[in-house]
């Protein structure tokens, strides 16, 4: 019977042993993301999260790949306070190891802004920023900084010459920010109870990723209405203002600046146009292939199921109020000519179709069908023929009807059938300009930079945004706001050091699994050091 109780005795107490050892576990910084990232106000489009650890450093040490995308100047004095502050005798045992969250926060009429966010170790006391103004020779000074928060510090570092302000968000997490309304923003900011923000990593991918990246769609928008002048831009357009949630994970190299992970789409995301994609299966992109050499940006749309398409679009202009206006075109052209457009076309339609604009601003609809003179035939009978394979069609709005929002700015189109591809324009001009393309084979997919580039993204997607810099140059001088058009001219390293970026969706479980890349140019000096 003694045996028995001790047994038991032992067995209760590895049982407590494991239940202590398991919540400790539960307070490691991965866990404590989620505390941590929930402090950072939500107008974030974008967190950069990663571990305020040495060997981390080191990693990126001597790369310029991230100068080129954040500004050398601003990586500098990152650094900078990470040397002088972090690593501070009085300070680094309580801030090493924590996960370091950067967001990037536009204010309207003003610079786009850096937060940085971190979680201090239990045992810290607020005291120990007083420290540091007793140690010989310091490298900064600390004064008390009047916000709502709890805490709020004014960190002057000697070697910035400017101020950093930081403020106690509670369970020792601190926000801090060189600029003063940021770190009052950070100090009055509260969670919406309820309301979502991000999308984290779970705990053990976290552990092991050397970087992650968060997005909140929904704030794009306001990100671009700094970067451009033109509000009316349609670059990432079908990405901005989606209510939806991506975490992603670096796959770290040399040349290229690469993430992947899942977007998770809002309920309502999923009646909108990018959710009908949501419910096809990944396709291989080939309809890449025969975009134009000049092209600067564009969006391509996969589905594998045509059919099942036609009929979700169909029901998400119900949802969206339009179903009066589409039955109304699509019954006054079966009145006029006889044909059933909707179930004609996509019958006909092939598994890609894509929206792409060239440096010269041309804009073109290059769609995949089953059979080139098939569509012919049955488009003739609903148009001005203007040619034996080309005209412009009779009614309006047939894009947007047939292939989605994304094609509403074709509102009259001209069109032309090439082998299996049909070609619409707001414009003759702009058709036979593709027409040029196409038949002396001056595509995109023919530059070494561009099949590099390809070599490096998803094969297969539902939704993919491409941009080329050098192409997209005239748009940029023509649309970006002064200030961001300088900096992505005279930054070294800067942006003009990069060949592309790609943004993927691939279906996964009514959400998209998720591909960014941005990577630079075969001849730049990042690239061959």
């Amino acid at each position: 019977m003694r045996k028995h109780i001790l047994i038991t005795l032992i067995l209760l107490a590895l049982t407590a042993y494991v239940t202590i050892v398991y919540f400790k576990n539960l307070n490691s910084p991965e866990s404590h993301a989620a505390v941590v990232i929930s402090v950072i106000p939500d107008s974030a489009p974008l967190i950069f999260e990663f571990n305020n650890d040495s060997s981390v450093y080191d990693i990126f040490k001597g790369d310029t790949l991230f100068s080129a995308v954040a500004g050398k100047e601003t990586v500098s004095q990152l650094d900078t306070l990470r040397r002088q502050v972090l690593l501070n005798a009085a300070l680094r045992k309580y801030f090493t190891g924590q996960n370091l969250f950067i967001s990037v926060h536009p204010f309207p009429g003003k610079q786009i802004e850096l937060l940085l966010t971190i979680s201090a170790t239990k045992d810290f006391n607020i005291n120990a920023f007083n420290l540091p103004a007793k140690q010989p020779n310091i490298a900064f000074s600390v004064m008390p900084l009047h916000t709502s928060a709890k805490h709020g510090f004014i960190i002057n570092v000697k070697a910035l010459g400017k101020p950093f302000y930081l403020v106690e968000k509670g369970e020792n997490v601190f926000s801090g920010s060189f600029s003063a309304d940021l770190a009052e923003q950070a100090a009055i900011y509260k969670p919406q109870k309820g309301k979502q923000s991000f999308t984290l990593l779970p705990d053990q991918q976290n552990a092991n990723s050397l970087a992650n990246l968060y997005v909140n769609y929904s704030q794009f928008d306001r990100l671009f209405s700094l970067l451009f002048k033109n509000r009316n831009t349609d670059i990432f357009k079908n990405f901005r203002m989606l209510p939806a949630f991506a975490a992603l994970t670096l796959n770290y190299r040399k040349d290229a600046l690469m993430f992947d992970g899942s977007t998770s789409l809002g309920g309502s995301t999923r009646d909108g146009y990018l959710g009908i994609f949501a419910g096809q299966q990944p396709v291989i992109n080939r309809l890449k292939d025969v975009f134009p050499s000049t092209t600067a940006y564009s969006t391509n749309f996969s589905v594998s199921d045509p059919v099942k398409f036609g009929n979700d679009l169909g029901r998400s202009f119900v949802k969206a109020g339009l179903k009066n206006e589409e039955d109304q075109l699509f019954n006054k052209i079966q009145a006029e000519t006889g044909i059933n457009l909707p179930n004609s076309f996509n019958s006909l339609l092939g598994n890609e179709f894509a929206i792409v604009t060239t440096r010269y601003f041309e804009k073109l609809a290059i769609v995949e069908v089953k059979d080139g003179p098939r569509l012919n035939s049955l488009l003739m009978n609903i148009s001005k023929v203007t040619d034996v394979n080309s005209g412009q069609f009779s009614y309006d709005k047939l894009p947007v009807f047939l292939l989605g929002d994304a094609f509403g700015i074709f509102k009259h189109p001209y069109f032309l059938i090439i082998d299996n591809y049909l070609i619409l324009a707001n414009s003759s001009a702009e058709l036979k300009s593709y027409d040029d393309s196409y038949l002396n084979r001056k595509f995109l997919s023919k530059n070494d930079q561009y099949q590099l580039f390809d070599n490096l993204v998803a094969a297969q997607s539902n939704v993919a945004f491409l941009l080329i810099f050098k192409n997209a140059e005239p748009i940029f001088n023509r649309d970006m706001s002064d200030s961001f058009l300088q900096a992505l001219r005279a930054n070294e390293p800067g942006w003009k050091d990069f060949y592309a970026m790609s943004w993927q969706f691939a279906a996964v479980d009514k959400n998209f699994y998720t591909n960014f890349c941005l990577k630079l140019k075969t001849d730049t000096a990042m690239v061959k050091n």
